[in-house]
């Protein structure tokens, strides 16, 4: 994979055939960046497609663009062709393909030249011919930040940019009280202000707009699905089908539910599975040394941060949450201790 920089002078002339991608079901920040980069490339001259591998939470239709935004698994057949077409395709806040679901397969096929921006950790290097992954970055959108400023656009950032890559960088850094949080997310969201950004309207978007039956799922949730385990300072949530019908929750529903029991005295883990069709979908955060990145890459298929990572399990909701509760006995020497 070369370095990211030597991709600047071919998409900065303009006259390129651009899709920009990102991992299934995207957060805040997978749609943030991507949306952002497509608005960039756009005014240097490209044409260029945002495709998403998945549907996604209703609460991103808001961002600039959104709504042209294909869906690969509703609108397969177009999506596709874009793919075939493009000189150039951006993969954003993911670090390997199988993240994609089924666009994975027309991406290796692809002509195109593959283009890694991303901060997470183990990256698939070999799929890319060009690319930065840096994990020490708070947000993708950070790096897409990045990306404008250092090939020459930084008098290019309008209005809808600035919404889109603040609206990543405050949901991954958790409203920029992550340790992720450097000088440099600062510098960026205060030129953000400068050029006009009205950050509280992003804020009433992502947060403020969820419907009655979502904060009934909640504390129905957190009263009869959370278990806490003392002895490692660990908590768990766990919801079955009969929980998601019950409240109707959709796609991006269950966003930052994980975040809750981290609030208990004590609490240095805290994990949520959810048991959706084809899989049991497993969140995990942590504070401080407990490396729930490895945690999720030994025992979950998953990964992601050292204190924000992702996994699955295949097996039953019953089973796989009885196989976590062994598990963290790994950690017990990062756990135990309060």
């Amino acid at each position: 994979m070369e370095a990211i920089e030597n991709v600047y002078g071919a998409v900065c002339e303009g006259g390129k055939s651009v899709v920009i991608t990102f991992h299934q079901k995207p957060d805040a920040d997978a749609m943030g960046s991507g949306l952002a980069l497509w608005h960039y490339l756009k005014l240097l001259g490209n044409w260029g497609t945002v495709i998403s591998p998945t549907n996604w939470a209703t609460y991103l239709n808001w961002m600039p663009g959104c709504l042209e935004v294909l869906d690969y698994e509703a609108k397969t057949a177009e999506a596709q062709s874009k793919i075939a077409e493009a000189d150039f395709i951006f993969c954003l806040d993911f670090n390997t393909l199988s993240r994609i679901k089924k666009m994975e397969e027309p991406l290796r096929a692809a002509k195109a030249q593959l283009v890694l921006i991303d901060h997470h950790e183990q990256p698939e290097t070999a799929a890319f011919a060009y690319g930065i992954s840096d994990s020490k970055k708070s947000s993708t959108a950070e790096m897409v930040y990045d990306f404008i400023i250092r090939s020459g656009g930084a008098a290019q950032i309008n209005e809808p940019m600035a919404e889109c890559l603040y609206a990543g960088a405050m949901t991954d850094t958790g409203s920029f009280r992550f340790p992720s949080t450097t000088a440099s997310v600062h510098s960026m969201i205060a030129d953000l202000k400068e050029k006009g950004l009205n950050h509280h309207l992003i804020h009433e978007n992502l947060f403020d707009t969820f419907l009655e039956n979502r904060l009934r799922f909640f504390g129905h949730v957190l009263l009869n699905r959370l278990e806490v385990i003392y002895e490692l300072n660990t908590a768990l949530i766990w919801v079955n089908r009969q929980d998601l019908n019950k409240y109707d929750i959709q796609t991006g529903d269950t966003e930052g539910l994980v975040n809750y029991p981290l609030s208990i005295q004590g609490i240095k883990l805290a994990a949520i599975c959810i048991d959706r069709d084809e899989e049991r979908k497993w969140s995990f955060r942590s504070k401080g040394e407990v490396d729930v990145n490895l945690f999720a890459r030994k025992h979950f298929e998953g990964g992601g941060h050292r204190n924000a990572a992702g996994g699955r399990s295949s097996a039953s909701l019953e089973d796989t949450v009885a196989f976590f509760k062994k598990a963290i006995w790994d950690l017990k020497d990062q756990l135990a201790e309060y």
